[in-house]
């Protein structure tokens, strides 16, 4: 998953025309050479941040594989709630959102999906075709800023392809991974994305979401590991859980400072070690859900939260409506 936070839009404007003209911008060439808004009083502008509230998960394989949403108010402690339906049953799938629509995309239902499904996320409903991917796969994964999203790996492929969130469409080239891989996971503030871990890989790299390109290496995980979960706040990206070796799944739970490019630091723990979970936030808390928990070889309904900016072990938020492993999850208002 993804989640990016603090985008805004900017409102207050006086001695703006008239006829409902809009914002305009010039250049100050003369005093400082920036830009500035034109006829505005800039002391007047406020900032507005939009609110990110609900989450929703989606798809997996619940003892048979589901096209099953269900939600969340991601602020308060609960149960999942049916959302609606995906437009087939789908595990291995990613989701990621902008300002108002989220995006499923990919996964495996007997076979590779190139299938890009959405959602409008404040609106309960079954999912519409979007479009198709570049590449079928499934474990691939997804970050976004508030316009656009892109999809990264999957099966064994380096190809990362982006759409614009708010146009149906199939998706285009953006670049590369700097390895080709699958099983890792996706995050992004409203810049920049980070594709983490994978088959027995510690590898985080990165891209400014804004510029296709291909990925740049950003940091190491603690501990090389695939079928991990993530989220992110405005400035964290937190990784969870995953398999470390063919027998030794973990309950780690690791970050970084998304603008700063380093290796990962611990965090704390999840509950119980666990692998195949999944991931998603809003400004303040990221929840985790699901998965495989190797011990009781068994798949998992509880739902536990963190607050993103304290490190610390999770803490019960609530479950879902079905034991679940492989599923997506996405974010937004």
């Amino acid at each position: 998953m993804s989640r990016k936070i603090s985008r805004s839009l900017i409102n207050g404007r006086i001695g703006v025309g008239t006829g409902g003209q809009g914002l305009k911008v010039e250049w100050d060439g003369t005093n400082d050479g920036e830009l500035h808004w034109k006829d505005v009083s800039e002391s007047s502008l406020e900032a507005v941040t939009w609110s990110i509230t609900r989450g929703v998960w989606g798809g997996g394989d619940t003892g048979s594989v589901t096209n099953v949403m269900s939600y969340i108010t991601i602020a308060t402690t609960s149960n999942a709630t049916d959302f609606g339906d995906l437009l087939a049953v789908m595990q291995l799938i990613e989701g990621t959102a902008g300002t108002t629509r989220g995006l499923f995309a990919g996964g495996h239902d007997g076979s590779n999906s190139n299938v890009i499904q959405y959602i409008t996320i404040a609106t309960t409903s079954n999912a519409t075709d979007f479009g198709n991917l570049t590449v079928a796969r499934n474990n691939a994964c997804a970050v976004a800023s508030e316009t656009r999203a892109a999809f990264g790996g999957g099966a064994t492929n380096n190809t990362i392809d982006y759409v614009t969130i708010d146009t149906t469409s199939n998706a285009t080239d953006f670049g590369d991974l700097t390895a080709g891989r699958r099983n890792h996971t996706g995050c992004s503030n409203n810049t920049r994305g980070l594709f983490a871990g994978g088959l027995s890989q510690n590898i985080i790299d990165y891209i400014t979401i804004a510029t296709t390109s291909n990925a740049i290496d950003f940091g190491n995980l603690t501990v090389a590991r695939r079928y991990l979960a993530s989220c992110t706040d405005a400035t964290r990206a937190v990784f969870a859980g995953g398999k470390s070796s063919d027998t030794v799944d973990v309950n780690i739970i690791e970050y970084v400072t998304i603008d700063t490019t380093s290796n990962a630091t611990d965090f704390g723990d999840l509950a119980v070690v666990k692998r195949s979970n999944s991931g998603l936030s809003d400004a303040t808390r990221g929840v985790f859900s699901g998965g495989y928990r190797v011990e009781t070889t068994a798949r998992n309904n509880v739902m536990e939260y963190i607050t993103i900016q304290t490190t610390s072990n999770t803490t019960d938020f609530g479950d879902l409506t079905a034991a679940t492993l492989n599923h997506g999850g996405l974010s937004g208002g």
